[in-house]
């Protein structure tokens, strides 16, 4: 019998570093459990980790190094994924989109899943496994999927996709207390918070809780890279140049074209100010046909005589020189419109940026904006209005660093990833299932697309039969009357 297989029959956590235990018998495997136990917890990532990662996957992998210092971790990220970074305290696994086999044997034995909304649909066998089951919900899917559909009949389908989500969870995360009145909504909805979720736990944060995304310092207290990234390196970038950040995408919620305009005011009283849109190109392929400001954004710098003198276009920047990136800049900049995504959006970049020290201007409306306000690290600006935006530019460009650094120190210390990652940590240390777990399981196996559409063609047969039968009926009486 082999180690896993033992493990999976007596259903025992797994301890430090049993990952890598050479074959040993009963008796030896055993006496290693007077070294402290730990569960197993596998971390599914829908997105790719390694050399070029976007906000969701800097997330797995940064919950994986936090949560590997006290329990066993695996990360398991789509193929196509980069090698594990060689700092990582944690095993890494790829897995094929949608296909079961390839992730069946990993999360057999699994005491705790976690997985983003999207795979609960992928992977609907997980619902019927015995280990606990935690969804991410940080990132909103739905209101992002709002830009990707037209028609109803899609959209449609999308929500019916979503709905597993509901019932295989034993525990929720998301990214802020918005969205946890959100998901908490939801969850209402569905039929999750009922007497026995809330006299489990009258708050509820057993079942739903808040881990936001979270930041790390040291990525930017060591010595500077002996190489620059931007600064010198892109044509029309100087040593000394005032550099704008946008350190996001250019989807369709976000505004970049109120920062060029920004910057179009501001380059007559700073002529050496530049704003980079380093990341325009997602990593993960299934995302470049989704709509984004892009065209618009370099029509608009080449109009206003901006492109690669004052407003400057990347690709995507590996992660592990993304440290150097936020070094060379001086501000970072977020721009939104007012949008249902908005309410519920918590800028993981943003995040980043407040981690290395660089203070941010942005619009008012999302979490991250009032999180600027709080700890006085930035400044914040009205919906499409560049001319406030260039003042407030202007401002913390000349505003010395050091009035701002016991503000960022307080948010660096409240959002620490372990910090950050604590509620987590605790339901991984001792998982359980949710309270109205035997209620919830059946019903998430039973809500595949393909049953709910099986179901609703059932109904609609069963409504022309009735109404076929009346029909006939009617007929039958104005006969009898003829008669």
């Amino acid at each position: 019998m082999s180690r896993q297989k033992f493990w999976r029959q007596i259903r025992l956590p797994r301890f430090a570093g049993e990952a890598n235990l050479p074959d040993k018998t009963y008796g030896q495997e055993l006496s290693y459990c007077k070294l402290r136990f730990m569960t197993k917890t596998v971390l599914l990532s829908h997105e790719l980790i390694g050399e070029k990662m976007a906000g969701p996957g800097i997330r797995y992998m940064h919950l994986a190094r936090v949560l590997a210092k006290h329990i066993h971790v695996v990360l398991a990220a789509p193929t196509g994924s980069g090698p594990t970074p060689t700092s990582a305290t944690f095993e890494m696994r790829s897995f094929e989109r949608g296909v079961w086999h390839s992730i069946a044997d990993l999360l057999a034995d699994a005491d705790v899943i976690l997985l983003p909304p999207d795979l609960a649909n992928e992977f609907p066998q997980i619902a019927d496994l015995p280990g606990s089951i935690v969804i991410d919900g940080y990132n909103p899917l739905l209101a992002e999927w709002l830009y990707s559909y037209d028609g109803l009949d899609a959209w449609q389908q999308r929500m019916a996709q979503l709905r597993r989500q509901y019932f295989v969870g034993d525990f929720y995360i998301c990214a802020s207390e918005r969205q946890r009145d959100w998901w908490l909504g939801q969850l209402e909805v569905q039929g999750r918070i009922n007497p026995l979720t809330v006299r489990a736990d009258p708050t509820l944060r057993r079942l739903i809780d808040v881990v936001p995304y979270g930041l790390s310092t040291q990525p930017y207290t060591g010595s500077a890279p002996s190489s620059p990234i931007m600064r010198t390196v892109w044509p029309g970038i100087g040593a000394h140049d005032p550099v704008i950040l946008w350190g996001g995408g250019l989807w369709p919620w976000l505004d970049p074209l109120t920062a060029i305009r920004a910057v179009d005011l501001l380059r007559s009283r700073l002529p050496d100010v530049r704003l980079v849109f380093p990341g325009t190109r997602h990593p993960n392929p299934n995302l470049h046909g989704l709509h984004t400001h892009l065209d618009a954004a370099r029509a608009l710098a080449t109009e206003r005589g901006l492109i690669d003198r004052h407003v400057f276009f990347g690709d995507w920047v590996p992660y592990e020189r993304w440290a150097d990136v936020l070094r060379e800049s001086d501000v970072a900049l977020s721009l939104h419109f007012d949008t249902y995504e908005t309410r519920l959006a918590f800028r993981s970049r943003i995040l980043e940026t407040i981690g290395a020290g660089v203070p941010v201007v942005a619009t008012r409306g999302d979490a991250t904006s009032e999180i600027i306000e709080r700890f006085d690290i930035g400044a914040t600006v009205n919906l499409t209005d560049s001319a406030a935006t260039a003042d407030a530019l202007q401002r913390i460009l000349l505003r010395p660093r050091s009035e701002m650094q016991t503000g960022f120190a307080a948010a660096q210390a409240e959002y620490a990833w372990e910090r950050s990652a604590a509620p987590l940590l605790n339901f991984c240390r001792a998982p359980q299932h949710a309270a109205d777990h035997a209620l919830t399981r059946e019903r998430a196996l039973s809500t595949d697309h393909d049953a709910l559409l099986k179901k609703n063609v059932e109904m609609q047969d069963l409504l022309q039969r009735y109404e076929n039968g009346r029909f006939m009926r009617l007929m039958r009486r104005l006969k009898k009357r003829r008669d």
